[in-house]
């Protein structure tokens, strides 16, 4: 059967407004992704002895990448810095610098003071001088922020709990920032509510910077589809202060409102497995297993469809549940939330074998013929040698994906991973970023299908034929209806 010109024309006609559609995509992501909303920033930093100098270069690093991300200006974000060990020194105030450059270059110039730890004077400091208006603060307004970012790595020498709730008081939003030994209670006590967005901890300040995108996309006010902040797979659609997700041609959107399905009859076997080990702290273990379960609400589970499995390791490895046990998402949902957290140490490579031995064998419950994706997530080094199981899973044709949040080791999770590794490891310094993760984490695996799908084709085909015979035959009749009119008139 031979195409029409027209035929041709319809096709190009498809695929040109798809390319627009692409087209705006790219220049939405292009146009300035984040701006700044209007904001008085205030670093209160702790450079006391126990801060080493090399510490405190790592802290000033971490301030400027956080700069470098704003919209600094008189009219939009002005910066200010408070130095503090047993004095507070102001560094820079709000109204100093209204240029990012002249801001950065005054931040590296601050030397510690390498004395006590006075957090509670800093943070009256600030509340009666860093953001008075003589040093350049803004009129208190609904349409100005005032923020304030506590970093500090040790127990304060005075009170905080009463000083830093007059700073709130005065509508003054804290983060807390805390590293090493730092007293997590002390940095309750000063952050704002809710305590999970604004309280944040790095084990040593060699990875306070990993921080860094959480505070550029706190101040961000933009589109909420260019910046990405968004769960769909594959469209999104801005609306004022909202969105809503759509898919591309040939996909259909599921039940959950945000992915995207054109493979379903792909059944998939889906192991998960997770490091339990103690360095990952029981408050993360619970974020961990709700990440889990924003994957597995992305799957379709089901009797012919995908299976799901969770194994969980730290010293040994311990099977929390074989694939095919449960076929509903709720059952398998309330599976994961009763997953109990074993600590100990971090033995990856042992994990892996564990996967390729048992999960994906017919006594794991693997199905033959189906398509098998391995879940690693880990949160450091691993403590035995993981190359060879790493390499044996890929070579089994295991699709490996590689997830890692704090002192994970980025190279490690590359080895893991699948090819593309850029489509198959994923890593964050925070365990509260994870659920970005899950957003972009996508597994597509789909019955292979004629390429050149000519059926398809022909049946498209022959529906635009039809059409065009069915509009040729109301034409002829138009024609004899007009002539007939003309006759009548003549």
């Amino acid at each position: 059967m031979t195409p029409t010109p027209l035929f041709f024309l319809l096709l190009l006609g498809l695929m040109g407004a798809r390319a627009t559609v692409d087209l705006r995509t790219a220049a939405a992501m292009a146009a300035g992704l984040c701006k700044t909303r209007p904001t008085d920033i205030v670093f209160i930093v702790d450079s006391s002895r126990s801060v080493r100098p090399s510490e405190f270069e790592q802290v000033k690093v971490f301030l400027a990448k956080v700069i470098e991300g704003l919209d600094v200006g008189p009219n939009a974000t002005r910066v200010g810095v408070v130095n503090y060990a047993s004095r507070v020194k102001s560094e820079v105030s709000l109204k100093t610098h209204r240029t990012k450059a002249g801001l950065i270059k005054a931040v590296t110039k601050i030397e510690p003071l390498s004395t006590g730890t006075m957090t509670g004077l800093a943070i009256q400091f600030a509340l009666n001088v860093a953001f008075s208006e003589s040093e350049g603060a803004r009129v208190k307004s609904p349409d100005i922020s005032k923020v304030a970012i506590i970093v500090t790595d040790g127990r304060p020498q005075d009170n905080v709990k009463e000083v830093a709730l007059r700073a709130r008081d005065a509508g003054i939003e804290i983060f807390a920032i805390g590293v090493g030994r730092v007293d997590m209670n002390t940095l309750k006590q000063m952050a704002s509510d809710p305590l999970d967005d604004h309280v944040d901890y790095v084990e040593s300040y060699s990875v306070i910077e990993k921080l860094t995108k959480k505070f550029q996309e706190a101040f961000c006010v933009s589109d909420l589809c260019a910046t990405g902040d968004h769960d769909c797979e594959q469209v999104c659609i801005s609306s004022p202060g909202s969105f809503k997700c759509a898919c591309k041609d040939g996909f259909t959107l599921m039940d959950n409102g945000r992915s995207c399905s054109a493979c379903s009859n792909a059944a998939t076997d889906v192991v998960f497995l997770i490091d339990g080990s103690k360095s990952v702290r029981p408050e993360n273990f619970e974020l961990v297993k709700k990440w889990i379960n924003q994957i597995v609400d992305k799957l379709d589970v089901s009797e012919a469809k995908a299976h799901v499995g969770l194994v969980q390791y730290s010293s040994s490895v311990r099977q929390e549940f074989p694939l095919g046990r449960f076929n509903n998402k709720k059952d398998l949902k309330d599976a994961v939330k009763k997953m109990a957290y074993m600590e100990r140490g971090t033995m990856t490579g042992q994990a892996l074998r564990y996967l390729t031995e048992n999960s994906f064998s017919a006594g794991g419950g693997a199905r033959p013929g189906v398509a098998k994706v391995g879940i690693v997530f880990t949160d450091g080094r691993s403590q035995d040698y993981i190359g060879d199981a790493a390499k044996k899973a890929k070579e089994q044709g295991y699709k490996m994906y590689a997830v890692g949040v704090g002192n994970a080791v980025e190279d490690e999770l590359k080895e893991i991973a699948s090819e593309p590794t850029g489509e198959h490891y994923f890593y964050t310094a925070d365990f509260k970023a994870m659920t970005q993760i899950a957003k972009k984490l996508q597994i597509n695996i789909c019955q292979e299908e004629d390429p050149c799908e000519c059926d398809s084709l022909v049946k498209f085909q022959k529906k635009v034929e039809d059409a065009l015979q069915a509009l040729t035959k109301k034409l002829d009749s138009m024609s004899k209806r007009i002539a007939l009119l003309e006759n009548k008139i003549v």
